[in-house]
């Protein structure tokens, strides 16, 4: 995964120096996603319209009452 990759950080990332959450990265062919806290660690990669699609669940996913 290149460096030059221009990562960015949820606005929902926590108070603090805002490490609590995950960077993702775009490009042509695929979605990288990282670890804020470990940023030189492992990076997953995913096509786009699977992303796109894995996103749009989280928005409408609504907690369940216990």
């Amino acid at each position: 995964m290149s460096t030059l990759e221009h990562w960015r950080k949820s606005s929902y990332s926590g108070g603090g120096d805002g490490n609590a959450c995950v960077e993702i990265a775009t490009r042509p062919t695929h979605i990288a996603v990282r670890d804020s806290k470990t940023p030189a660690g492992a990076v997953l990669t995913f096509p786009p319209t699977p992303f796109t699609a894995f996103l749009e669940s989280l928005k409408s996913a609504r907690p369940t009452a216990r």
